[in-house]
């Protein structure tokens, strides 16, 4: 038998890769302990502050002294001319849905609340007088919105000029002699808000109610009882069997006489209104629930004016610098305005706008910080 004179090819044994093999092929960085990027110098001490409640040192005019109004008629034009932002370049909507955007704004009625004005002016007494002379002077009309109560925060209290409302009424469906007819009765009640019964035909009347320009006296008495919606029953008496029974239902009846005609005239009584406010009460609730929403996503429910202004507008591109810089990098530069909640729910409503309204319904308080700017807090 012939005798094997190396030993490689009955060798079955080989080396074992040792962990010393894969390191030195490895990284020289591979032992390093792993830890996770830096985070920066500042970033935990700014978690800290937004976790901590801000400073206050104290109530902020920042929207009084920012608002360009010294009187109540400068505040409505204000208000009515501040409540949209303009459409921007790259709205990220159709034809067709911008056409709505834009009709729907100019459907609205040019309202604003009590509250609002009092908001920018901050001088309630003075301000109070000066919407009474200018009421009764013909240059602005006082409306109540039905159903909406008396209070700040339900909208029921409303000034809209007088050159506003003529106009809404000579572009509405009336025709041109009820549109005449109306305006002179407007003329003649300056600061009244009720029609006087038999100021208008049966036909007129419909013809202004379904236009929207009037209201019944029955959806004033939200949550209470309604003598129009009473039944005008009038029930046989029997003769009376002693003078007691006689007396006892002539004071019966003449309640119900008088239950009666305090119906009829409540039901013949209209109250003022102008189209599509309906639309417009939703749309502001819309806005307030969203703005505070928004408010509630921070610990303390309070955030600094510029954060929420941030989050009300949402990731949307701008035209920064550092924007169009990643827009050419291809990288996410933000998403167009069409998809936010802010255009998409709210038609373009001004973030500014939305925060005065908040004020004056007494939903939020704004605060000086001291360090960075004004603070908004929900109430």
């Amino acid at each position: 038998m012939p005798l094997r004179l190396t030993s490689a090819p009955v060798s079955g044994i080989k080396k074992r890769k040792t962990a010393t093999t894969h390191r030195s092929r490895a990284s020289p960085f591979s032992t390093h302990a792993r830890s996770k990027p830096h985070t920066g110098p500042g970033e935990e001490e700014v978690k800290a502050v937004g976790e901590a409640p801000l400073p206050d040192i104290g109530p902020s005019r920042y929207i009084a002294n920012t608002a360009p109004v010294e009187n109540v008629i400068q505040a409505i034009r204000y208000i009515k001319d501040s409540m949209w932002e303009p459409l921007p370049a790259r709205a990220g909507m159709n034809s067709t849905r911008i056409a709505h955007v834009l009709n729907f704004r100019r459907s609205l009625p040019p309202l604003a609340s009590v509250a609002h004005v009092h908001m920018l002016l901050q001088a309630p007494t003075l301000v109070e007088k000066e919407i009474i002379d200018v009421v009764r002077s013909g240059q602005v009309r006082r409306l109540i919105v039905p159903g909406r109560g008396s209070d700040a925060a339900g909208l029921g209290d409303c000034l809209v000029l007088t050159e506003d409302w003529e106009m809404s009424v000579r572009s509405g469906v009336l025709d041109s002699s009820l549109q005449d007819r109306f305006l002179r009765v407007l003329a003649k009640m300056t600061d009244s808000m009720a029609v006087p019964a038999g100021s208008f035909p049966s036909d007129d009347m419909r013809t202004l109610i379904h236009g929207g320009f009037l209201v019944s006296a029955s959806s004033l008495s939200k949550g209470s009882l309604n003598l129009a919606s009473l039944p005008a029953i009038r029930p046989s008496i029997a003769a009376p069997a002693a003078s007691e029974s006689t007396g006892s239902n002539t004071q019966q009846t003449s309640e119900l006489d008088a239950v009666h005609d305090s119906s009829q005239s409540r039901a013949a009584t209209m109250f003022l209104s102008l189209p599509n406010t309906g639309p417009y009460l939703r749309l502001l609730n819309a806005g307030r629930s969203h703005l505070l929403a928004l408010l509630r996503k921070s610990a303390h429910q309070e955030v600094p004016l510029d954060l929420l202004r941030d989050r009300w507008n949402g990731a949307v591109e701008t035209d920064k610098s550092f924007s169009l810089a990643k827009k050419a990098r291809g990288e996410f530069a933000g998403v167009l305005p069409g998809r936010t909640k802010k255009w998409k729910e709210l038609y373009g409503m001004s973030f500014r706008w939305a925060v005065e309204e908040a004020l004056g319904a007494g939903l939020i308080e704004l605060f000086d910080t001291g360090s960075v700017g004004p603070g908004v807090r929900f109430l």
